[in-house]
């Protein structure tokens, strides 16, 4: 007696069925990845990380630098993955974030806000047991900042939300700092002091380049509430200021000439470009003054660390 042609088919199906899930979970690892912004969070480890060997006079403990990396991965994920789930609506009025899962629909708020407690509860932990409760409670403070302060109330409701909200942008190498020594001294709020500096020019660029879509999310940036000229020379003043405030590290005795003169050749190109924005302003210029602020920052940071290590 023959076969059923439907039972011919039996195996196939159950194997087909029996690979569904892993199908799902391949597509949902991507999804979760991207909540975490990876290359913001890769940035805000890297001057974290470079926080903590500049903290540090000779060799670092590399287990406690590593332990400090993670935790801080874990909770800036975790911070990221919130601001997605909350910016959901607005994400998906603007081009650049529609196809972020949380404003797509692909991920359930109940899936974001699950995630996001499991990598900050696993990031505090981490740094509670791993590094001290100092670099902690910093940085779940960090976290709240912008998950909550910034994401909530700031950015929704002042041009001026950048500003004010980059306190918690700027933190990592505080952070850092805190996690090889137990404390944060002067010369880790210069570091902050840089980042916050540098928020501002490094957003508004980005932010002119697309004001169409932040015009359609509804938010109050800058380009959209003042104009494309004012936003223009906020860009050049507040250049001007990280030209000045990117110095300070020399000024104190925490580097050398080596750092000054390499600050000097990455603010002499930032400020080209702040004064292009500001005077001859095209979009194409706005987005090379914003491919480069990420690369002088850190480039900055890194002539930081190599004039931390060159024998005095």
């Amino acid at each position: 007696m023959r076969n059923h042609p439907a039972a011919q088919l039996r195996p196939e199906s159950a194997a087909g069925a029996g690979s569904a899930p892993l199908r799902a979970l391949a597509t949902r690892i991507p999804q979760y990845w991207a909540l975490t912004k990876p290359r913001v969070t890769q940035m805000t480890v890297f001057c974290a990380v470079i926080g903590s060997l500049l903290a540090t006079p000779g060799a670092p403990d590399w287990a406690l630098l590593a332990w400090t990396a993670a935790g801080i991965w874990l909770l800036a994920g975790a911070a990221f993955a919130v601001n997605c789930l909350i910016e959901a609506e607005v994400d998906a009025r603007m081009a650049r974030t529609a196809r972020r899962a949380t404003a797509s629909g692909a991920l359930s708020r109940t899936q974001a806000l699950l995630f996001s407690l499991a990598l900050g509860g696993a990031g505090a932990a981490l740094l509670y047991a791993r590094v001290n409760p100092l670099t902690m409670w910093l940085t779940l403070a960090t976290f709240t900042g912008y998950a909550f302060i910034y994401t909530i109330f700031l950015k929704p409701n002042t041009p001026q939300n950048i500003v004010i909200g980059g306190l918690a942008g700027a933190m990592p190498p505080a952070l850092g700092w805190a996690a090889a020594t137990g404390s944060v001294p002067l010369q880790a709020w210069l570091l902050v002091l840089i980042i916050f500096l540098w928020t501002p020019p490094h957003f508004w660029a980005l932010a002119m380049a697309r004001r169409d879509d932040y015009a359609r999310s509804g938010l109050p940036m800058l380009p959209v509430t003042h104009g494309m000229a004012y936003t223009g020379m906020c860009v050049w003043r507040y250049s001007l200021l990280l030209a000045a405030g990117s110095a300070l590290p020399w000024a104190v005795g925490m580097s050398g000439l080596p750092y000054l003169g390499a600050a000097a050749l990455l603010n002499a190109v930032f400020l080209r470009y702040g004064w292009l924005v500001h005077k001859r302003y095209t979009d194409e210029i706005a987005r090379r003054a914003f491919a480069w602020s990420i690369v002088y920052l850190a480039l900055l940071f890194a002539a930081l660390l190599v004039d931390h290590y060159l024998p005095r």
